[in-house]
């Protein structure tokens, strides 16, 4: 009997990993986008199974490997787990094959470039007159859906990792995002009250297009100060406006003004939009706006650029002045 004892043991320890796991699992799979996956394949032992995945991504797992199991799914990098990961009500992120597609996705560069890749673009758009094709309306709004992520990378940076609340990454995101807004303008201005009249001689580029230097022209004497806060809600109209206010020598303190004013006004309105309307759309209809990014940014850009495709249809051509 002794002598059997150790073998025994042996025995047990070997099959004790698939006897814990005996008992299926809950677990949740997304991709990096934090958007569920469809269909998986589970490989164990040489065993393959096709699994159809819930629609948020949640799926029971019954697996019995000893060591570890191998996770597959179409446009996706194969995943190797250790059993002992498997925990119920765990969440498995899967990453996803690189598609072209995923350039007007906003939530592409809030993963792979995080919250300072968010504050420079916001400011380039005004700052580096790279408003043409910098999705800062849709990105914002994609902030505030994810602003739990990118609140709580500032916070990790200050030491205050260990700090979860969600109204506190709300606002660190609306502060920085505010900052780096009025930051980008400011660099506008100053470009414009220095070099800015030799701009309406210079010629078309990739990054600049003489015709909406005049719009935008257009668009101040119209509207004044005003202008620069209206002009956060209209691409390409917000790059080139603080640079108008500085050809016309606005007072300092007067663009200032209205510069805070439409930066917060923008910012917090964007990001608190996409922040509180994933969360009321999700509570009541049951509908998860991070699986639908793509449909929303085209949405966003097509309602902000409205404006300014019917001003480009039914508009004049304008008699650009020689001087200015």
């Amino acid at each position: 009997m002794k002598k059997k004892l150790p073998l025994f043991i042996a025995i047990i320890l070997f099959l004790l990993p698939a006897l814990l796991h005996a008992n299926p699992v809950t677990v949740k799979i997304v991709d990096q986008y934090e958007v569920p996956i469809p269909k998986l394949t589970i490989v164990e032992n040489g065993k393959i199974t096709e699994l159809e995945l819930a629609a948020d991504g949640n799926c029971n797992l019954n697996i019995s490997a000893p060591d570890s199991v191998i996770l597959r799914a179409e446009n996706y990098r194969d995943m190797t787990l250790p059993v002992t990961s498997l925990v119920d009500g765990s969440t498995i992120t899967m990453h996803k094959n690189f598609s072209w597609k995923d350039l007007i996705n906003p939530m592409f560069y809030i993963v792979y470039g995080g919250l300072w890749l968010l504050l420079f673009i916001i400011f380039a758009e005004t700052g580096l007159f790279a408003g043409f094709f910098l999705p800062g309306d849709s990105l914002l709004f994609v902030a505030g859906i994810y602003s739990k992520n990118l609140g709580h990378e500032f916070l990790k940076l200050i030491g205050m990792g260990g700090v979860h609340n969600n109204l506190l990454d709300l606002s660190v995101i609306i502060v920085l995002v505010t900052i780096a807004g009025i930051l980008g303008n400011t660099t506008g201005y100053l470009f414009g009250k220095k070099i800015g009249p030799a701009m309406f001689h210079w010629k078309d580029n990739l990054l600049f297009k003489q015709k909406y230097l005049y719009q935008a022209k257009e668009f101040y004497d119209k509207h004044g100060g005003g202008a620069i806060v209206i002009a956060r809600f209209i691409p390409i109209i917000r790059t080139f406006a603080p640079i108008v206010s500085g050809i016309v020598q606005m007072p300092k303190s007067k663009f200032a003004f209205f510069n805070i004013i439409g930066s917060i006004a923008w910012v917090a309105s964007m990001i608190l939009a996409g922040h509180f309307l994933q969360q009321w759309i999700m509570s009541e209809f049951g509908f998860n706006l991070k699986e639908h990014l793509e449909v929303i940014v085209i949405g966003i850009v097509l309602i902000s650029t409205l404006p300014v495709i019917i001003k480009l249809i039914t508009a004049k051509k304008p008699k650009h002045p020689t001087t200015v």
